[in-house]
């Protein structure tokens, strides 16, 4: 990355250090001052790559559909075999001939103009594979040469306009940060330096380091290292990767460190993020399967980030779309359980509560109010009992039937929520006078994705009241068996299975 500046960011006190190595600047800001990008979502390139496939293969149906259209004189073209079977087949031939010129890469979306000549010959290329099919299938006289001509000259400019809307949208998103993974480091010794230097040379464009963290000290981990500071240890690195994006963890310690190797992957395995090793921390050697690269680098993983990728495209578009309809369709009855409220007591009829969201976010989940306005408990530092005084009559209704969660689907349309999930808990919420995460160890890993409306363990049996270690042990569980097995038909499972489970009143008051 020598033609690159690298920032490392920490809690530090908005002072800037040269590096030792020239061409290295690195800042160490406020955490209120972040850089705009710091809580930017990355762009997934697995997701980038397939819809620049899709575009391509749109364009070029449409370009060849509306060039029949306004020429050929066939009133009813789509009717006929020939035309609809040369567009399916001509889109589909252009972006095989796209991949193997390596037009899906990433750098090459950024630099249009080096790439216009491949992107002429793959059309090109493309084009003539269907001209060659017509020759000898002896289909000339089905298809219009002038068609032909107008299809090959508005479909090669639509495709390079694709293109540089497409170079437009990644300087945007450059600036934005959204196009680099924003990585940190576990260790500084000898691994670490060695990994830094490659990565330098083989990795530009495609991960950003924002820090390495050690708890040594002194010369067996410096305070700058390879040109990065040091910005503290373990306990620093999480609340470093709750405060900013951070999507890549690589633990770069010696794989004969096994018990320190355990402390610090229990430690780091709550976050939302990848963890990887480098390949060089041992000298055991795997399949080659066994390995991701980070540019040449060999990685070994560790973790991988849940719900990423394609599913979290598949269950952002499930959560707005069920989420939406399911909001139109109970507005009736949230209008009904409303007008109730207002009659049954004074107050409002929502009740607004900070709880844990994604990666330990706070969010504002909203509720029907169902206890007495003066009697509300906002942080449920006490948890509600059987015939619990604070509660309403109607509250006592809508808690065990569930309707006070509706109004969460409007969490759900703005985006805190999701539709199934891990419920999220109060910020006091309590196991026998015990913090929850003081009772489960591991709990926040349940925060590595949204939480949800309902979820794994709501249908299993643990929703209600979690009055012993046992109760939110056994959520914890089958919160974590959803986050290592989700799939949008385990949500469609869990939604549909949901009003049954709330039959089972049993827990809940």
């Amino acid at each position: 990355m020598s033609n690159k500046t690298l920032v490392a960011e920490s809690h530090g006190s908005g002072r800037s250090l040269k590096s030792t190595s020239p061409h290295v600047s690195i800042e160490l800001p406020v955490l209120a001052d972040f850089r705009a990008d710091s809580r930017s979502s990355l762009i997934s390139p697995a997701v980038l790559r397939g819809s620049v496939r899709a575009l391509d293969f749109v364009l070029t149906i449409l370009t060849g559909l509306a060039a029949a259209l306004a020429y050929v004189a066939e009133p009813d073209i789509l009717s006929l075999t020939t035309y609809p079977t040369a567009l399916l087949a001509t889109a589909g031939v252009t972006v095989v001939a796209f991949e193997l010129f390596g037009l899906y890469k990433l750098q090459a979306y950024a630099s249009i103009l080096r790439q216009l000549p491949r992107i002429a010959l793959a059309w090109t290329i493309a084009f003539a594979a269907l001209v060659a099919a017509v020759f000898f299938l002896k289909l000339g006289s089905d298809f219009s040469r002038v068609w032909l001509a107008l299809w090959f000259a508005t479909g090669g400019l639509a495709l390079v306009a694709g293109r540089l809307a497409l170079a437009g949208l990644m300087h945007h998103w450059a600036k934005q940060g959204r196009l680099y993974r924003r990585a940190v480091i576990y260790g500084g010794g000898d691994v670490c330096g060695h990994m830094i230097h490659h990565l330098e040379r083989s990795a530009e464009g495609e991960v950003r380091i924002s820090g390495i963290f050690d708890d040594r000290d002194g010369e067996r981990a410096p305070a700058m290292i390879a040109g990065y500071p040091r910005l503290g240890g373990l306990a620093d690195l999480v609340g470093f990767s709750r405060r900013t994006r951070i999507d890549l963890v690589i633990v770069a310690l010696p794989m004969t460190a096994e018990h320190r190797l355990v402390e610090v992957l229990k430690h780091i395995s709550v976050l939302p993020v990848d963890v990887k090793m480098p390949a060089a921390s041992t000298s055991l050697r795997f399949s080659p399967r066994t390995y991701s690269r980070i540019g040449d680098v060999a990685m070994i993983d560790l973790h991988d980030a849940p719900i990423a990728d394609w599913g979290r495209v598949s269950k952002w578009l499930f959560d707005k779309i069920i989420g939406t309809a399911a909001l139109v369709a109970l507005a009736p009855v949230m209008a009904a359980v409303a007008i109730a409220i207002k009659l049954d007591s004074r107050g409002p009829v929502l009740f607004r509560q900070k709880r844990y969201g994604f990666n330990n976010e706070l969010i504002e989940v909203l509720k029907f109010r169902s206890m007495y306005t003066d009697r509300c408990d906002a942080a449920a530092a006490r948890l509600v009992t059987r015939d619990d005084p604070r509660v309403t009559r109607v509250g006592r209704f809508i808690r065990r039937t569930s309707l006070d969660e509706l109004p969460q689907l409007i969490n759900v349309v703005l985006g805190d929520l999701s539709l199934v999930g891990p419920r999220p808990h109060a910020l006091q919420a309590k196991a026998a006078n015990q913090l929850y995460d003081e009772v489960v160890e591991g709990y926040f890993a349940r925060h590595k994705v949204k939480p949800g409306i309902t979820g794994w363990a709501q249908i299993n049996g643990w929703r209600g009241e979690t009055d012993t270690p046992e109760k939110i042990m056994r959520r914890v569980e089958h919160d974590l068996y959803y986050i290592e097995n989700w799939s949008v038909f385990l949500d469609l499972y869990i939604l549909l299975k949901t009003p049954f489970a709330l039959v089972n009143s049993e827990n809940a008051y």
